[in-house]
């Protein structure tokens, strides 16, 4: 039987994710997916600022922005005339922490392709049409049995493999959620002519249904996403979608020149029970599903593998067991909170803009964060670390990479971590240690025992 010390299943953008952080730490992973190729549709188009700081740290971010646009204005329409514009969001002014200041759209085929990429280049594979049937687990690891006989023994196996996760019923964990809308979604990638791509067209009808079509930065596509009448059937056929077409717009079946991918779905919000169980974690749309109002589901499940693959690392080279209990401390708190969001987004109670960055997102109440500080300032344990400038560059510069960073200490306490004297004075007085990814784990006011204590338990000795 074949051998590994982390199973991936499943290539989406949680899966890719996770396997280029193992890859760069030299993790011997496996990645798997059901499918014969990476997922073709368009789905989650958005993302938000913090992923876009978490591909900087993966090597993905040039890409990502070569290939993505912003977000353009919606145009609504009625009765074939422009009726009037709005933003999509609610601007507000980035501080010198972000970077990356403003959403980006990408198709997230084209994002799963530069994800793909970047694993090859770090020596990772995807084994396409590999099928999970079956997995037990004992106290050292787990097997797994694919479609066509074979097995896999791994020290861990993370189910990476959608909303309807064969590996999350294998393990009997349940879904709690609700029905976000009762309208059934069509949602497809088509080409189409008599149409500008300076805007995300709307087009509202008076029995509540809508259809957008909205121009997909870096293609020639248009993206359509349609709320139907409630009770209606979906046709997701090339024909069906023309006539979708024809009847919510000014335009003629015939202006749909291509349709490249359709689905449907009714939006719903569910989140795992657990996110654990034994040696197998769930990710991404395994753990929660999302109304993809706000843009969401796909930033969150990136951040559970950017969250998930440095405690798998650590604890694969002698880390405390206990340090993976942390995953799910962490990121079931956060999804519930995003699932939120997300419905609040799409019931228009919430307005896109700064509650769905997710530069806000932290770990303030989690058991990995030390605040040891009698007066915190504004950066505080299990805050997100923001950017800095710093003489000669910025401070993501030195916290890229797998490693672990100290703010305010001349010398490194344990090998292994990266320093800088001082931390930047919009931090606030005290020293920082920086997860690797980058979160506040330990703050203190100097580099004391507390910390190395707090250094112990999370493996770096």
């Amino acid at each position: 039987m074949d051998t590994t010390d982390v199973l991936i299943v499943g290539a989406g953008p949680t899966g890719l994710a996770l396997g280029i952080d193992l890859a760069r730490r030299g993790v011997a992973a496996q990645l798997v997916e059901r499918a014969d190729a990476l997922f073709p549709g368009s789905r989650g188009k958005g993302i938000q600022p913090r992923t876009q700081e978490v591909f900087d740290d993966l090597g993905v971010i040039d890409a990502v922005l070569a290939a993505s646009g912003p977000y353009p204005d919606r145009m609504v329409w009625r009765d074939g005339e422009r009726v009037g514009e709005e933003s999509m969001f609610e601007r507000f002014e980035p501080d010198a922490g972000t970077p990356y200041p403003a959403p980006r759209m990408i198709p997230q085929w084209r994002t799963q392709e530069i994800l793909y990429a970047r694993l090859a280049e770090l020596g990772g594979k995807v084994a396409f049409g590999r099928e999970v049937t079956g997995l037990t687990q004992d106290a050292e690891g787990v097997d797994v049995v694919f479609a066509d006989g074979t097995a896999v023994r791994a020290r861990y196996v993370v189910a990476a493999d959608g909303g309807r996760s064969g590996i999350r019923r294998a393990l009997g964990v349940g879904m709690t959620g609700q029905s976000v809308d009762p309208a059934p979604f069509v949602v497809a990638d088509l080409r189409v002519r008599g149409l500008d791509r300076e805007y995300w067209h709307a087009f509202p009808a008076a029995d509540g249904s809508v259809l957008g079509l909205c121009p997909l930065a870096g293609t020639e596509e248009f993206q359509l996403a349609a709320r139907l009448p409630e009770g209606s059937e979906p046709d997701v056929s090339a024909d069906g979608v023309r006539e979708l077409v024809a009847r919510h717009t000014h335009l003629a079946a015939e202006d749909v020149t291509e349709v490249r991918w359709a689905s449907e779905f009714r939006p719903r919000a569910a989140l795992a029970d657990r996110f654990r169980v034994g040696r197998v974690f769930l990710a991404g749309d395994a753990a929660h599903v999302h109304s993809p109002a706000g843009g969401q589901g796909l930033n969150t499940s990136v951040q559970d593998a950017y969250n998930l693959g440095w405690k798998l690392d650590a604890v694969l080279r002698g880390a405390p067991e206990s340090l993976l209990e942390t995953y799910e401390e962490e990121r079931r708190a956060n999804a519930a909170a995003m699932l939120e969001l997300s419905t609040g987004v799409h019931r228009g109670e919430v307005r896109r803009g700064r509650a769905t960055v997710q530069l806000g997102v932290g770990y303030r109440e989690s058991s990995l964060s030390a605040e040891t500080r009698t007066g915190p300032g504004p950066v505080r344990a299990g805050d997100r670390a923001p950017d800095a400038e710093l003489p000669g560059g910025r401070l993501f510069d030195l916290l890229r990479g797998p490693h672990w960073t100290l703010l305010g200490a001349t010398t490194a306490p344990r090998a292994g971590i990266r320093t800088l004297p001082s931390a930047p004075a919009s931090y606030g007085p005290g020293v920082f240690l920086i997860r690797p990814d980058g979160y506040v784990g330990w703050a203190g006011e100097t580099a004391t025992e507390e910390l190395a204590a707090y250094l112990d338990g999370v493996g770096i000795r």
